[in-house]
């Protein structure tokens, strides 16, 4: 049976006899993390996760055992095609962000809705981090708008209320 293998994502080499991997492994040529494929596998596979070099792999009686290399090296983001639902709902905030725009500040409102846009795509990837920090921003890009179009109501009034106060100081002095 001919098998293929790949060192540290390198190119794929092979075809070599099922003695001949053996002996690689038990010599350190390979290494615990290199891939293996053989024609009838699904797909490529670390060679200690083979039963037919788990014994190789073992090294010589007393040795401590070559600990297996995980298969997603960035443990924040999950695979694609993994299903998995952590369960974490994380607000994207997005209709808050769009009132925002229409009704108080269009400046502040658009980042808001771009990173309000980033949550469900992040979440779909699985890249939880990515979405928390993303809804946060929306959030704070959210308050930022309000607090301007309250500021900006706040003066309004203000100088409505100073524009009747100086109105009526200038009819009581008027004469009529």
């Amino acid at each position: 049976m001919n098998w293929y293998y790949t060192q540290s994502g390198g190119a794929q080499q092979g075809p070599v006899s099922q003695d001949e991997l053996a002996a690689k492994l038990e010599a350190g040529e390979l290494r615990p993390g290199d891939l293996v494929w053989r024609e009838g596998m699904a797909e490529w596979t670390p060679i200690t996760s083979v039963p037919e070099f788990r014994l190789s792999a073992a090294g010589p009686a007393g040795a401590p055992p070559i600990p297996q290399t995980p298969v997603f090296s960035n443990p924040y983001i999950a695979p694609q095609a993994s299903g998995i639902y952590t369960g974490e709902i994380v607000p994207n905030y997005l209709w808050q962000s769009i009132v925002v725009t229409l009704i108080c500040c269009l400046p502040f409102g658009i980042p808001a809705i771009v990173y309000a846009s980033k949550v469900d795509g992040l979440m779909a990837r699985g890249d939880i981090m990515g979405a928390r920090q993303a809804s946060k921003s929306a959030k704070m890009w959210c308050w930022i708008s309000f607090g301007v179009f309250m500021a900006l109501i706040g003066v309004y009034m203000l100088l409505m209320i100073l524009g009747a106060a100086v109105g009526a100081a200038s009819q009581g002095n008027s004469g009529f």
